[in-house]
């Protein structure tokens, strides 16, 4: 069995009149994230980690924000073609390990609404997705709350 990990950041600066979209889902905040996509922070840090695993480059290769067909688009659909991506290369996935850092809204009682709707676009149990929360002390963009960020572990393996 090969086994490989991969490591996946993101950032993106939050704007009042935006929907908040997290995990797959919508959460309630007068403030959500910028981007060219839904700026799904957590689902594009998970496609990062998966596609550097695989030796697939990152998001931005796959799907360009100068690409128009890409705007405004529901990063679940990315995420599926991710999947499709890594499972063409012979790879499944083993977890994923992600931590959100962002100081407004609280995310602890949302993350098992996130983790039912990534594990139905990954078709993965649950109980292999691990979400969690940290605020930054109010230090730095996230204290400020001008942006979220992200970062994931995932392992993929290949009989």
């Amino acid at each position: 069995m090969k086994i490989k990990v991969g490591f996946g950041y993101d950032v993106h600066q939050l704007k009042p009149g935006k929907d908040f979209w997290l995990g797959g889902i919508k959460i309630p905040h007068t403030k959500g994230a910028v981007g060219h996509s839904d700026a799904d922070v957590l689902i594009h840090t998970i496609c990062d980690a998966l596609l550097g695993a695989a030796n697939l480059r990152d998001i931005g290769f796959h799907f360009p924000p100068s690409d128009a067909q890409y705007k405004g688009i529901d990063s679940k659909i990315l995420l599926k073609d991710v999947i499709a991506l890594i499972t063409d290369k012979g790879f499944s996935i083993g977890n994923i390990d992600a931590t959100i850092a962002l100081q407004e809204p609280k995310i602890n009682p949302h993350i098992p609404a996130m983790i039912e709707a990534l594990s139905k676009v990954m078709e993965l149990d649950k109980d292999d997705i691990s979400i969690k929360a940290t605020t930054t002390e109010w230090m730095g963009f996230e204290g400020r709350e001008e942006g979220v960020s992200c970062s994931a572990v995932v392992l993929i393996q290949k009989d």
